[in-house]
């Protein structure tokens, strides 16, 4: 069985890690490929950060700070201070001296001419992630917000200001430009089932669906591609997403991001849908829509209860 989940950072990597667990117990032959978003990625320092990949790949590895839920495990920030005293990056946008390390490899295997897909696979041959981790494109697309006070980076909006400032609208800048990476198409018109990982809608998977390619290949292929809400009882499981689902006029509601989506039948995305039992009221409406929707646990408590989410989530699948 061929699984492919589009995911954004830190929610999409609990996810995943939970489908690999699943798949680990119950269908060793499973395959998952995971389409990563790139949106957030910026230089820094002279230096490419991939904040959603390296994400996934230190979730993944089991090297990731549990607490904080970002980064690396046991880090040091010696050199980010040196670089503030220097007067050199964000001073408000530390990165750790291990996550330091990935960030140098990285740059200089894309200044060697390897393109990012290339040195994806480079840098995850570290580790058994279980895994095939895929960026939604090599190239460059960066998310920017407008503000009432300007436009800016969003790891800047997301961080620095914790989208405190109301968004006005969101840039991918470059992708009018980019193509799909080698094997997104091919893994997602190849795929048994798709999954869309509970990541933001706007900035991680609105991202990978804007890449030119990504989209079509969805439209084509045999498999039912289902969704996870993001959204539990009129709230976002994490971070500030409710901030960016209000910038384009998306209420922050499970079923509203279900309808942002689509029914795949009317042209839209989703085949199914899971929602939290909490929104269980809206799953008569959605399934009229043309959504077939499930009401089941969706707390990424631990990986034996993400695991039980993409149960139900490859459960619903199969019975399209």
């Amino acid at each position: 069985m061929q699984l492919v989940v589009l995911a954004g950072g830190v929610g999409g990597a609990r996810f995943v890690r939970g489908l690999r667990a699943l798949v680990r117990r119950d269908r060793p032959g499973a395959a998952i490929t995971v389409i990563a978003n790139t949106g957030d990625d910026l230089w820094l320092a002279g230096l490419r950060v991939t904040p959603d990949l390296d994400s996934l790949m230190y979730a993944l590895a089991g090297v990731n700070d549990e607490e904080r839920g970002w980064g690396r495990a046991g880090e040091t920030e010696r050199v980010s201070a040196e670089l503030t005293a220097y007067g050199v990056g964000w001073p408000w946008f530390t990165l750790g001296d291990l996550d330091l390390g990935t960030h140098i490899a990285r740059t200089s295997l894309l200044k060697d001419g390897l393109p990012l897909s290339a040195v994806v696979e480079r840098l995850t041959t570290r580790w058994p992630l279980g895994v095939r981790l895929l960026p939604a494109t090599d190239d460059e697309v960066e998310t920017h917000v407008r503000t009432a006070e300007g436009t800016m980076h969003f790891e800047e909006w997301w961080v620095r200001t914790r989208a405190a400032l109301p968004a006005l609208g969101f840039e991918q800048r470059g992708v009018e430009r980019a193509t799909a990476a080698p094997g997104v198409p091919e893994a997602i018109l190849g795929a048994d089932v798709v999954l869309i990982a509970p990541s933001n809608p706007v900035v991680s998977i609105g991202t990978i669906l804007g890449i030119p390619g990504v989209r079509e290949a969805l439209e084509a292929t045999s498999a039912p591609v289902v969704g996870l809400s993001p959204v539990i009882g009129g709230a976002v499981v994490r971070g500030m997403g409710d901030a960016c689902l209000s910038a384009i006029g998306v209420a922050t509601d499970a079923a509203a991001v279900a309808r942002h989506y689509g029914a795949r039948s009317a042209g839209g995305l989703l085949d199914g849908w899971l929602v939290d039992t909490v929104d269980e009221d809206a799953v008569e409406g959605l399934t009229a829509a043309g959504i077939a929707t499930r009401a089941v646990p969706l707390r990424m408590t631990d990986d034996d209860a993400t695991a039980a989410m993409a149960q139900a989530a490859l459960d619903l699948a199969a019975s399209r």
